[in-house]
């Protein structure tokens, strides 16, 4: 029996949050280190009416993976170079292991979640980036088969879904997950994308201190990486969140998972994390 004051707590959030869909998107080694109560306040927005989608990514476990197998893999302009052997890990490790870790971790505390891989029913359909030459078998996302999201929660699932994509062929592609969640995100048509890191967002150096900025325009950004305050595997973060600013989606929030019910924070409203916005 709930108390009081959840009853109060879950009837402010079924009032503050705007109903429909949001896109999240969280690495794999960021989904296994947070706490369950991450995942109560995702069931929690569930509950109240909230449709959450989540895109995974998981890198470094498919390079665990690969130094157990001995296949070789390296980095080009930020994207794994990914032939045959190495798309079979990716594959594996994103679509099995990981996948089924975050819809047991949503299950265990009474969510209903069901895993999905980009592949399945052509959900993420893709072509080979420009420069494939370089980084083989990596895709960009061509189309997104929205009514397959949709039709999951219809029946009352979270989707969880492993950026693998899919050409008319039957080859596969390996995806960025920043990527395909921007690319989830504009699809659906949704009004906000959440960023879910190990960092408080999007951080400058004023005064020489760093201090998280609340919320930074696609100019600052474009600024902050040329002067290299933007950096490393937050670039793919930043970009995939302004490219999905378009459309219906009016904004992204990056936050840090650790935060006492993050989601529905950011679902209410509250200044948290680093907000990307429109214009």
């Amino acid at each position: 029996m709930r108390t009081i004051l959840e009853s109060h707590e879950a009837g402010e959030l079924q009032a503050a949050t705007v109903q429909g869909s949001f896109v999240m998107k969280c690495g794999g080694s960021t989904l296994a280190a947070l706490p369950d109560s991450f995942f109560h306040d995702l069931r929690q927005l569930q509950e109240s009416g909230v449709q959450p989608v989540i895109v995974h990514g998981g890198g470094p476990a498919i390079s665990d993976n690969l130094a157990k197998l001995g296949i070789e893999s390296e980095f080009v302009h930020g994207l794994r170079k990914t032939t045959e052997d190495v798309l079979d890990v990716v594959e594996m490790v994103l679509s099995g292991s990981i996948n089924k870790q975050i819809v047991r971790r949503i299950q265990n505390v009474g969510g209903r979640a069901w895993g999905l891989s980009g592949v399945d029913g052509s959900l993420i359909q893709a072509k080979p980036v420009a420069n494939n030459a370089e980084v083989g078998f990596v895709g960009e996302v061509t189309h997104v088969e929205a009514s397959i999201i949709q039709g999951v929660q219809d029946m009352g699932y979270i989707p969880v879904i492993a950026p693998i994509g899919i050409d008319l062929s039957g080859q596969r592609y390996n995806i960025n997950a920043d990527t395909a969640a921007g690319a989830v995100a504009s699809h659906l048509g949704v009004s906000r994308m959440i960023v879910v890191t190990d960092v408080p967002g999007i951080m400058k150096t004023v005064n020489g201190e760093k201090v998280v900025l609340s919320s930074v325009t696609v100019q600052e950004i474009d600024d902050m990486i040329e002067t290299g305050e933007i950096y490393g595997g937050m670039i793919p973060k930043v970009r995939a969140a302004m490219s999905c600013i378009h459309g219906d989606v009016q904004e992204v929030v990056i936050v840090d998972g650790s935060e006492p019910k993050v989601l529905s924070r950011v679902m209410q409203g509250e200044i948290i994390g680093t907000r990307i916005a429109r214009g």
